[in-house]
Parts: structure tokens; sequence; C-alpha cells
């Protein structure tokens, strides 16, 4: 796994890195005071995991994470114990409270290397020669659920909810959702363009839409929220 670490504080840059080189497995791209040449380096990057403070100067971590949409996993670390609702809203892996104990790190840690290897289990699945022409024509998608590689036709697939650790899959005539140890990112590319990102957490099915509100769509009786940062491609997608 690949990470960035992204704190004003020297010292806690250094805590982190401390605490990765005991754990290994996990190698530092870049180490960034400020938050904006941090957005510069994510873009350059291509990583599997980012370790953010939130109060810093210029924009804070949760507003970087809004800004930045290619990040797979990210933890929180602060001083702040009260932005954890909000963190976990954005879908965190995980929000560490300074001082930071050796033993809360490597549990957060140890939880973003078991979705990482579960998302990388679950490509071959979609790409063995057994399943390449129909993934192909995106007919289905195999996701891990419990023990078991469930397959799920495309256009079964109403919406697509994040959780604080799942993949929350909603599906027709179905009231019970299928969950998956996956993030949106892996989800997203296996699906059609007709598969819509409207909300940092939710993922539709264009064909579903009964109705659009000024920030909500409507699926069957379900509101999704609309993200202001996706706003404007919705509408354009939906031709509005």
């Amino acid at each position: 796994m690949k990470c960035i670490i992204i704190d004003d504080e020297p010292l806690a840059i250094d805590v982190i890195e401390s605490y990765l080189l005991q754990i290994g497995g996990i190698d530092i791209v870049a180490k960034c005071n400020n938050p904006l040449d941090a957005i510069t380096m994510l873009n350059k990057n291509q990583v599997d995991l980012v370790f953010l403070d939130i109060q810093m100067p210029n924009l804070t971590g949760i507003d970087l994470v809004k800004t930045v949409h290619n990040i797979p996993q990210f933890i929180f670390t602060t001083a702040y114990p009260q932005y954890a609702l909000d963190a976990f809203n954005l879908n965190a892996t995980d929000y560490l409270v300074k001082p930071i104990p050796f033993h809360r790190f490597l549990k957060a840690v140890t939880k973003a290397k078991e979705k990482y290897e579960m998302e990388h289990q679950e490509r071959p699945n979609i790409t063995s020669s057994s399943l390449q022409e129909t993934s192909a024509t995106n007919d289905f998608i195999f996701v891990k659920s419990e023990y078991e590689n469930i397959k799920i036709s495309v256009d079964d697939i109403k919406y697509i909810q994040g959780l604080k650790d799942y993949i929350k899959i909603h599906l027709k005539d179905s009231n019970k959702p299928v969950l998956t140890l996956s993030n949106f990112k892996v989800i997203q590319d296996k699906l059609p363009n007709y598969f819509l990102r409207v909300h940092r957490s939710f993922l539709v099915n264009i064909n579903y839409i009964r109705a659009l509100q000024k920030t909500k769509i409507i699926i069957d009786d379900i509101r999704i929220p609309i993200g202001e940062t996706y706003k404007s491609e919705v509408l354009k997608r939906l031709g509005i």
C-alpha cells in the first residue's frame, strides 16, 4: 500500500511515520505540511491511504476530502473529537484522536489493510477468463458478501449507499440490500455509464430515478441527497 501523510505539525507527521515503520507494509509517498500542496501531490500520485489532520491553515482535512475525489481510504488524525460524525459521514476508514496510542493506530491501519486486500481480491473475480465476456458487456458483477461471491445483475441495481466500512447495494424487487466490504471506486469501475455518482455516499442507476428535487434524487420513495460537489455533473448528465 502507498500512503500520504498530511498534517501542519511536523511532530505529528513524525509520530505517524514512526508507527508505520514499526507496522510495515505501507510505503510513504509524501509528507505534506500544507493541505494545498497535498492536493497537488494527490493529483500526481495514486495512493491507497491518506492520513490527514482536520484543523489546518487554508483548508481543513474534511474540506480536502470533499475536494479530492480519488482518495480510496483516509484516516483522520486530529486533536478534536467533535468532528468524528462528520468524518464517518464522509466514509472515513477511521478517526484517531491525538495523542494517538500505538495500539489504536495499529487497529486503524489493520482495518485499512483489510479493506485494501478485500478490494484487490474482488478484481480477479471480474477479470478472470470465465467472466471476461459477460463482464465486458456489463451484464453483471460479482461482489464478496460474507463468505461468498454473489452474482448481481447490473440492471437490478437501483442505487448503492456507502456506510462506515461497507457498501450497501439496493436491488430491484428486494427489501434486503447486499452488504460488501468495498469502496465506491472499486464498485463504480465495474458499472456502466448509466450509473451516476450523486454524493460521496451514493451512486444511482439513472434508469430508476423517479424525480429530481433541488437537492435530492428520488428513487421509489427514497430521497437521496445530491452532494454540492456533484450537483453540476448530475444536472449535466440528466440533461437539466
